[in-house]
């Protein structure tokens, strides 16, 4: 209890109670505002007629119509592609060829062509599907009135031309909102920087300072030091993540009472690496560049900017290890899902794993450095008796 007494008072003079907060809520502020609007619901587009007809005139006004993409200009002759691109005005280039309509009225197939920049793909979002639903309505559309002039009644045709049809829903985050992976993995990065370097720097900090062994030789009062990061660290978050609804429109639909408990079980195995992590640093300068260990692969390996699926075996097993690999699973379950606590006992497990496997080493750590400090103590002692007896 001394030991956790203390500790909340060396937290509550330093730097780390103002970074825990401020700092993950800038980022959530900022990062919120940047990426509220990301979704890109309108792609720019030219189009190159050279048909010149009523039929290719009503393409491009339906082209424009979808909510996909926006026709910002279109040309009566050929152009290189390249050139109208070159000033990233437009991500693609439609071209419709000619005798576009005199080919439709003779039944005769065509062509319609589109060269899309694909050196930013985000800009592309939608592309594909707008021109995929115009092209096939298109055909949907003339089938069914030639069978219609056949003597088909409209039922019968569709049924011939498009016996089956799709309909398809996007669930969770049907926008394509940046907020809800990458701007959310933005602030937890964040946290995660602030909590493992505190927690990284008790230990060699103690041990500066000649405190380490000042409250027993007990793992436990060392361990019991990390409670106010954890703590701080997860209303940090629980802010921040309220911020980002407010501002970035981020969907969260668990509540907070109920969601506290993975943060604050996150937010302990997270300090307790930290502390793991930093335990054997000679000071606490040196503990900020450890923290790469598990910075680096948190940011690349968790679903931060890629779903860990896109990786091979191997590197989805490694994060395991990760806290944060845990923690964005919970986020995508409980959060975003709506999923309750109780479906999620392997990510709260994996958790606990980590912070009792953690905890296991500290303890190894801090018996074996506590032995050797009664060995040397005990050797002092004894070369003390030694020169008074000589």
């Amino acid at each position: 209890m001394k030991s956790l007494i203390e500790e909340w008072k060396y937290v509550a003079g330093s730097k780390f109670l103002i970074f825990i907060f401020i700092a993950p809520l800038i980022a959530a502020l900022f990062f919120g505002l940047m990426f509220s609007k990301n979704q890109i619901s309108k792609s720019p587009v030219v189009v190159i007629d050279e048909d010149h007809s009523s039929y290719s005139r009503q393409l491009v006004s339906k082209m424009n119509a979808s909510q996909y993409m926006k026709v910002m200009n279109v040309f009566a002759s050929r152009m290189d592609p390249e050139t109208l691109l070159a000033n990233e005005q437009a991500v693609a280039v439609i071209m419709i060829p000619d005798q576009l309509e005199l080919r439709k009225l003779q039944g005769v197939s065509s062509n319609i062509g589109i060269l899309m920049d694909n050196t930013m793909p985000s800009g592309l979002t939608g592309i594909r599907t707008a021109i995929q639903e115009i092209i096939t309505t298109e055909n949907m559309t003339l089938s069914m009135t030639r069978l219609a002039q056949q003597g088909m009644d409209a039922e019968a045709s569709k049924g011939l031309i498009s016996p089956l049809s799709l309909q398809q829903r996007m669930l969770f985050n049907p926008t394509t909102s940046y907020v809800g992976f990458m701007v959310l993995g933005f602030v937890n990065i964040i946290v995660l920087i602030i909590t493992t370097s505190a927690a990284g720097s008790i230990a060699p900090r103690l041990r500066k300072e000649g405190k380490l062994f000042a409250n027993g030789k007990s793992p436990a009062q060392l361990w019991v030091r990390i409670v106010p990061y954890a703590v701080l660290s997860t209303f940090s978050l629980l802010l921040s993540y309220g911020l980002l609804k407010q501002v970035g429109n981020m969907r969260f639909e668990a509540a907070p009472y109920l969601f506290i408990i993975p943060l604050l079980v996150y937010s302990f195995a997270l300090s307790v690496m930290g502390l793991l992590i930093g335990y054997s640093a000679k000071d606490a300068s040196k503990v900020g560049s450890r923290t790469s260990l598990v910075l680096y692969p948190s940011f690349l390996a968790t679903g931060i900017q890629l779903t860990p699926l896109a990786f091979p075996a191997f590197f989805q097993v490694t994060a395991w290890a990760l806290p944060m690999n845990w923690l964005n699973r919970l986020i995508r379950g409980m959060a975003f899902r709506n999923g309750v606590l109780t479906a999620y006992s392997l990510e709260m497990g994996a958790l606990l794993i980590i912070i009792g496997v953690a905890s296991l080493l500290i303890g190894l750590l801090f018996l074996r450095e506590a032995r050797k400090a009664n060995s040397s103590l005990g050797q002092q002692a004894d070369s003390g008796v030694s020169s008074v007896s000589g």
